[in-house]
């Protein structure tokens, strides 16, 4: 049995799930009916990347809908978009437009690098609004490890002006309506003792260890960028996480309402990164959840 712990400004509820099947996860990449998926769409050039996206949108209605910016993980180093495409089209079904981002990865680029990138694949969904039926004032995000981490820095960061990077599209903004943040470090100054690989990823990322670079561990930090503007927020963790504690997502969450935002902590008791030891119900419950939360936030 999974114990499932979600925790709000004034309740705390707990659920069990057993082993078991799930109808709403999708299979790898099935496109649903209804769902139009487009892929290898370049949003932004910096330095000749040429970044892309993938989005899944629905095929019919007239809009404009609510849209949601995935961020793939991958300590910053790797990874892939296409890892989330399975998340967009589940989003599209539901009637969202959602995409899937590249960004520049560690040790050649180095912070900021990535979160200019994922700003300007929000600021190219507003500059592009009209095209694909995006309504520019409900777009969220979200992301896992360290595409939890950039979720979540676009949620803290909207307007701070030296993040925006040369992207592209500069007249629009990169903020965000609402964050869900799988397991994203918050505060990498308190990284190091608790993350079986911190030591060997973070100074790739930012050009050196705490010691060597530790204003640039604070500033790339979403703890600190935490003001009474920042968007609402949902964390879910594992309580077993070997590469990112679970008390990262405490911190992030104590500080936000510290800050009368509205934020919760969806607590996966005896899981690993990834959620790896989770039953496939407690896994579907996750998704529903992020579902809900943005349904909560992005639908009118």
């Amino acid at each position: 049995m999974r114990c499932i712990r979600m925790m709000t400004a004034v309740m705390t509820i707990v659920a069990t799930a057993a082993m078991g099947n799930s109808a709403s996860v999708l299979a790898a990449d099935k496109v649903p009916e209804g769902v139009v998926f487009e892929k290898n769409i370049e949003y932004s050039n910096p330095d000749g990347q040429h970044l892309q996206l993938n989005m899944a949108r629905p095929k019919s209605g007239a809009g404009p809908f609510p849209a949601v910016v995935c961020i793939h993980g991958g300590g910053f180093r790797a990874g892939s978009r296409e890892s989330f495409n399975k998340v967009c089209l589940r989003l599209a079904s539901r009637g969202y437009v959602a995409v899937t981002v590249t960004y520049r990865l560690a040790p050649k680029y180095q912070f900021p690098a990535a979160v200019f990138d994922v700003k300007a694949a929000v600021r190219w969904m507003r500059a592009n609004s009209k095209k694909y039926k995006v309504d520019p004032k409900r777009i969220g995000t979200t992301g896992g490890s360290a595409g939890g981490h950039l979720a979540q820095f676009l949620a803290v960061t909207g307007g701070v002006q030296k993040f925006e990077g040369t992207g592209g599209n500069a007249k629009y903004s990169s903020s965000v309506a609402c964050v869900v943040n799988f397991f994203g470090p918050s505060d990498f100054t308190k990284s190091y003792d608790a993350s079986v690989d911190a030591a060997e990823v973070l100074p790739l990322f930012l050009g050196g260890n705490l010691q060597q670079q530790r204003r640039r561990h604070i500033v790339s930090s979403p703890l600190y960028w935490v003001t009474p503007d920042a968007a609402p927020t949902l964390c879910i963790h594992g309580t077993k996480d070997r590469y990112v504690a679970h008390e990262q997502a405490v911190w992030l969450i104590d500080r936000l309402k510290a800050s009368s935002v509205e934020a919760r902590l969806m607590t996966i008791e005896g899981a690993d990164h990834g959620f790896r030891g989770a039953s496939k119900e407690v896994r579907a419950q996750i998704e529903d959840a992020r579902i809900a939360f943005f349904d909560k936030h992005l639908k009118r």
